[in-house]
């Protein structure tokens, strides 16, 4: 809680030049015996009864209590009192006359000051109050610790919460203005006040956002899988830029309600993002939804609507997910989502321990007895996040049976190596592996992803890999088109490979339960073959193709021809097109002509560095465009924002789970202007004043 105390002094140092020296050795030159003496001599009489060790450790004196040659170093961020340093400028109370005193001089210690110091006036008091109050909710919010604490209730009083914790801490440790304000009104910190302060706190941080976009041009729009938040869904968005310097950026820019369904559902989306957070759409220029197969048609609803509005907002895949994963989580088949909702708690299952990883590579070693290179290679595969990667169904496929007798070892417990959690989790995913539903989606998504695996490496490979996969696309379009021409002859090899493999596990082949619950009329009539044609192979292809076709359409392919054409996809969007073709020719001319030695740049961002890129006008707009696409993987260091909302919604438990606590957490890095934070709440609760009223009939 100390560490806390002093991250909440170090925030009010971020927005206040004022400089404070501590009795508790702020600047690490004071002792218990002197901060004693200080504050004899500054005739605070209500410190006068505090040990010296009590002083030394939770109270402060401000820097202007100290003459200017007290210092032996003066800066703003460094201030270095002498070791015989007295305190010679202060305010005691028996001095205080008309709310003005005499302060000596700085000049001399014993002739009077030609200046009078004004004390704080009420309104000014109640300000540095507010102050403290967001302080504290900054730190909250930068820690994910929850305001309102442990099993707070929204609608009651706030008790011994994290909040009041904090600032009973702070009072106690010389916050005077908090406590005096505290102490008269502790209605202020009630529940009601608290969610008012986080409501301007949030607003605040996100104009502060929306105008950062809007200064840098263009920009990109992105959005999550739907989340559950106290039993609602919300749909987060992120917004990508290319900021002054030239470097990529994406910011978190909140949740909206993702409840409703249709155009009614898109045009509230849309309406919430333009008029309540005033974000200009018409500088879009991208989109890209990493969404699973439930939200599958709602979230493409939105994203048409967003193209149909919005015309320039290119619809393109999501570089956090792979190309094969992302095609996958599009498919709202029950058995595709079985198959992804299993790696998901494959994933989780061996991320518990390094004794579940040494059992499934047991087994793997089980199985490939004759096969020591092919057994170290997987061993090494499933040692990283496989189920991620865009050869995963693949790598599934191959570990399939030495997986299921892992989870069967775990699940038996013989030698009670595991907890009842760990052997329930293995059980689970055992039943899952051992649903032929499972076997034959997994085949069936092994053999058509397969076709785009290539393609889909080399769109988050380097700036060669790209564009090779922008001329492959077609290619893999026409072989998936040869597939689904002759789905039948295809489909046919699949079940054989599935029946094989059900087979080796002692799988039985039937159709799903849930289909036959749902058709209890023809329960015995279909075949497992029939059914699996026409309700998974063929909408799998189908998917893939329509998928395809829109993710990578006809202006990606434009990027592909000669440079001047596909700079035509721009050309509303540069400075000068009429000069594009001269600008053109001196850029190629640039590089043709490099001095020996000299090495060019080899990404996207290196060459947005280059001093000289400015003399190119067009070409810099260009590389700017390009660098919003969501396509594209951002830089080691840009993608902190949506790093920082995985690990909320992966550490914070779902109780605690707040839409503001998580945008004040993953934007905590964003400048704070506290005066005008606090001027906010005032104009929008102006109730305040009549507090300070009140305070000041209570005084």
């Amino acid at each position: 809680i100390y560490i806390i105390f002093i991250s909440i002094t170090c925030i009010r140092h971020s927005f206040s030049s004022l400089a404070t020296v501590g009795f508790y050795d702020y600047f690490g030159l004071t002792s218990p015996f002197r901060s004693k003496k200080w504050v004899e001599k500054c005739q605070r009489q209500e410190l006068l009864d505090k040990s010296p060790e009590q002083l030394y450790k939770y109270y402060r004196l401000c820097g202007n209590h100290f003459e200017s040659s007290a210092y032996s170093v003066s800066s703003i961020t460094n201030s270095v009192l002498k070791d015989d340093a007295i305190p010679t400028i202060f305010v005691a109370e028996n001095q205080l006359q008309n709310g003005q005193v005499k302060r000596k001089s700085k000049k001399s210690q014993s002739e009077p000051a030609k200046e009078d110091v004004k004390t704080l006036t009420d309104e000014e008091e109640y300000k540095e109050y507010l102050k403290s109050l967001f302080e504290v909710l900054v730190l909250l919010g930068e820690q994910s610790i929850p305001p309102t604490g442990p099993g707070g209730n929204k609608q009651e009083g706030l008790g011994s919460s994290n909040f009041q914790a904090l600032l009973e801490y702070r009072m106690n440790c010389g916050d005077e203005v908090l406590k005096k304000r505290y102490d008269l009104n502790k209605e202020c910190c009630s529940s009601a006040r608290l969610n008012q302060l986080i409501e301007v706190l949030e607003k605040c941080l996100h104009s502060k956002l929306i105008e950062e976009v809007k200064q840098n041009g263009f920009f990109s729009l992105l959005t999550n899988d739907p989340i559950k938040i106290s039993g609602d869904s919300y749909l987060p968005i992120f917004l990508r830029y290319v900021d002054q310097s030239n470097c990529q950026r994406e910011r978190f820019l909140g949740f909206l309600s993702f409840e409703g369904d249709g155009d009614a559902l898109a045009e509230k989306l849309l309406s919430e993002m333009t008029d309540k957070w005033n974000l200009d759409m018409e500088q879009c220029r991208g989109q890209a939804h990493s969404c699973s197969g439930i939200h599958f048609s709602k979230i493409k609803t939105f994203a048409a609507k967003v193209k149909e509005k919005y015309s320039k907002a290119l619809l393109t895949l999501r570089s956090t997910c792979t190309l094969n994963l992302s095609l996958a989580h599009g498919m709202a088949l029950s058995g595709v989502q079985l198959v992804l909702s299993t790696f998901k708690k494959i994933d989780s299952f061996f991320s518990q321990s390094p004794l579940l990883q040494e059992e499934l590579e047991n087994a793997i070693s089980i199985y490939f007895p004759d096969k020591e290179e092919k057994a170290k290679e997987l061993k090494e595969i499933c040692q990283t996040s496989w189920t991620t990667k865009n050869d995963a169904f693949e790598v599934a496929v191959q570990i399939l049976e030495a997986l299921l007798l892992c989870m069967d070892s775990v699940h038996d417990n013989e030698d009670m190596r595991w907890t009842d959690e760990v052997a329930h989790n293995a059980l689970e995913i055992s039943k899952a592996l051992t649903d032929f539903d499972f076997v034959m989606a997994l085949i069936v998504l092994k053999n058509t992803l397969t076709l785009t695996r290539a393609f889909g490496k080399n769109l988050q490979g380097t700036a060669t890999d790209i564009h090779f996969a922008a001329i492959s696309v077609k290619a893999v379009l026409h072989s998936l088109r040869e597939v689904f021409d002759n789905i039948d002859v295809y489909h046919e090899f699949w079940v054989e490979e599935a029946v094989n493999l059900a087979a080796a596990m002692e799988i039985p082949v039937k159709v799903p339960c849930s289909f036959l619950r749902k058709n209890q009329s023809e329960t015995g009539a279909i075949r497992p073959e029939s059914y699996y044609r026409d309700h998974l192979s063929v909408p799998v292809v189908n998917h893939l193709i329509s998928e395809i076709n829109e993710l990578f359409c006809e202006d990606h392919l434009k990027l592909t021809e000669p440079e001047e054409e596909s700079m035509q996809v721009f050309k509303n969007d540069i400075p000068n097109a009429g000069g594009l073709s001269a600008e053109l020719h001196c850029w190629q001319v640039k590089w043709s002509k490099m001095v020996k030695g000299e090495t060019p740049p080899s990404n996207l961002h290196e060459t947005l560095q280059l001093a000289d890129v400015k003399f190119f006008p067009n070409m810099l707009a260009v590389l700017r465009l390009i660098s919003i696409l969501p396509t594209l993987a951002l830089q080691d260091g840009c993608d902190v924002a949506y790093k920082r909302f995985q690990m909320y919604m992966q550490n914070t438990a779902d109780k605690f789970k707040s839409r503001s606590l998580a945008f004040l957490n993953i934007n905590y890095d964003v400048e704070y202007d506290l005066d005008a934070i606090v001027e906010a709440y005032m104009k929008a609760y102006p109730d305040g004043k009549d507090f300070v009223r009140k305070s000041c009939r209570l005084c």
